[in-house]
């Protein structure tokens, strides 16, 4: 029996650059008021949520996308040739296939880069960081550029009062590459399928298009019911990912959960007992929930406004419709 030669990577993995790219348009709850009602009062006592960024129609998944990645790779102070895999967690490119990952790492001019999406809602991120993480490693490509990225205001219902104020566009990059330490801890990642509806896609497609629904399909939620599984389970999951990573709350720098909602944030940093050195990303009161943007969005919001800083140990926790969620500890680059 022949032997297969083994695989040969870096010993370890991290985080090497971030970017972020938010639509030009500002969304204040003024224009969601229009077509709901509401106060502005309320949607920032339920949310947090102050404005958002809607894409207009050049801001498209792929274009966004290439913004975002293109700080990302300088940030990491390497090419575009380098990456060897481009991977895109996102929910709200319509196109099935090809994969709008093929067309990014086209665009960036990688060099025949792997390239595929993934489809895990606001747990994309977490997803794709711990499948680069693998690549690295594992030795498959040296250099992995991770993206969330989302159009939501295409499936935002503006009757829905339940869901139109939250959701916001934009897109977030890392670059995931060697590192002679460990600065990606392990991760702690599931689903609860017995829980699916309670975030999902209003209909299918193929129900809008033979015409069996005049309304475009949209994602709706039961709220309180995500509210009490994001505060209480996800804090579990939080604090596992914690212990995985040998890591305690007291030596925790940065907190940076997917931005849901101010009040889960909230709930969750008092449930976990962080210290109040601990800087907790609060990106949703101007960008809304990103889904699968939200987590690296916040993450470059904080390195660019000096809120946290190169080198700083960080809390990474995404969850949503599925129900799936991902959690790990990272060293910012």
């Amino acid at each position: 029996m022949a032997k297969i030669k083994p695989s040969k990577g870096s010993p370890y993995a991290r985080i090497l650059g971030v970017g972020g790219y938010r639509p030009v348009r500002v969304v204040p709850n003024e224009v969601i008021l229009e077509t709901i009602d509401s106060s502005d009062e309320w949607i920032r006592s339920r949310s947090g949520i102050e404005t958002r960024h809607w894409a207009n129609d050049e801001e498209t998944v792929a274009a966004m996308s290439v913004e975002a990645s293109g700080k990302a790779i300088a940030d990491a102070g390497i090419t575009a040739e380098q990456i060897g895999a481009v991977v895109v967690s996102t929910v709200s490119h319509f196109k099935q296939t090809p994969a709008v990952a093929t067309e990014i790492a086209d665009k960036l001019g990688t060099n025949k880069a792997a390239a595929f999406d993934i489809s895990a809602g606001c747990a994309g991120f977490g997803y794709g960081l711990t499948l680069a993480k693998g690549m690295v490693v594992e030795g498959s490509a040296e250099y992995v550029l991770v993206i969330g990225v989302e159009r939501l205001s295409d499936l935002t219902d503006l009757e829905d009062r339940a869901t139109a104020f939250l959701f916001g566009d934009g897109a977030g990059a890392v670059v995931v590459g060697p590192s002679k330490e460990p600065a990606i801890g392990p991760t702690v990642w599931g689903s609860e399928g017995d829980k699916s509806e309670t975030i999902k896609q209003t209909v299918p497609w193929t129900d809008y298009r033979d015409g069996e629904v005049a309304k475009f399909p949209a994602i709706t939620q039961e709220g309180q019911a995500v509210f009490r599984w994001a505060v209480f389970e996800m804090a579990k999951v939080a604090k596992e990912a914690l212990d995985a990573a040998g890591i305690t709350a007291d030596e925790l720098d940065v907190f940076i959960p997917h931005q849901a909602n101010e009040r889960i944030i909230d709930s969750m940093v008092k449930t976990l007992k962080l210290p109040e050195s601990v800087m907790v990303a609060r990106d949703v009161r101007t960008t809304g929930n990103t889904s699968a943007a939200s987590i690296p969005l916040a993450m470059e919001r904080l390195l660019a406004t000096g809120e946290a800083k190169s080198g700083d140990t960080a809390l990474v926790i995404g969850f949503g419709a599925g129900l799936v969620y991902a959690a790990t500890v990272v060293t910012l680059p």
